[in-house]
């Protein structure tokens, strides 16, 4: 029988693929569950557009500020587990823009989908604090849009992004997929990127798809993660 404490314990590198059900225990929701944003009358697909941006970028700020934003959330467990491991030998990689795995101490992270606590403005690419977007998307100084650094629908996924990220899958022993249901591309299709005698090992409520040969951890993640000893 697979025992995902041993699998940790031996590998010489440990990746883990993460998704929003990683950040539910810290009170962000899963978009596409019952309730989320996917379930909205809103198309969240179009409000988080490169289209709606360019076309409506107040509109696109209401939504992003209204929606997206949990400030006070803190990282979890899962969170807190996944930095050790991955500081010692590993990478995480997350379609998550909360930025809670770098809160939680993590070193090694791709965040593939960006971080929406950077901002930048699109005219000059000045920074700016998250804080100053939550007030207004102008910038003062020369009028530019500012706007989160994450992909939107509609824009490709940096190419040094995808490369640290095939790197990271590439280069691990041990598998790990964690709060994803795996049907978000590119990210799911990255999984093909593994060693092909890797381990592979899902954690999640629901069964998924996994290649041949993948372990499915059936539980809540956050449960199963308090009684992995680092």
């Amino acid at each position: 029988m697979f025992d995902l404490q041993t699998a940790v314990t031996q590998a010489k590198y440990v990746t883990f693929m993460t998704g929003a059900g990683v950040s539910t225990a810290s009170g962000i929701p899963d978009y596409r569950s019952k309730g989320g944003l996917y379930a909205d009358k809103v198309d969240p697909e179009y409000a988080l557009s490169i289209d709606n941006l360019q076309a409506h970028h107040e509109d696109f700020h209401e939504f992003v500020v209204n929606n997206m934003y949990y400030p006070d959330a803190k990282p979890n467990v899962i969170h807190e587990k996944m930095a050790a491991i991955s500081n010692q030998k590993g990478a995480i990689v997350t379609q998550n823009v909360d930025g809670l795995d770098r809160q939680a101490g993590a070193k090694h992270v791709v965040e593939f989908h960006g971080n929406l606590y950077r901002i930048y403005c699109q005219k000059c690419h000045q920074h700016f604090d998250y804080q100053t977007y939550l007030k207004s998307d102008v910038h003062a100084a020369d009028g530019g849009s500012l706007r989160p650094d994450i992909v939107l629908y509609g824009e490709p996924i940096n190419p040094d992004t995808v490369s640290a990220a095939i790197n990271a899958i590439a280069s691990a022993d041990l598998l790990i997929v964690v709060g994803t249901s795996f049907v978000v591309y590119p990210f799911a299709g990255l999984i093909g990127y593994a060693q092909p005698d890797a381990t592979i090992v899902a954690v999640n409520r629901e069964q998924i798809a996994l290649p041949q040969g993948g372990h499915m951890v059936l539980g809540d993640a956050t449960d199963i993660f308090a009684d992995l000893h680092v």
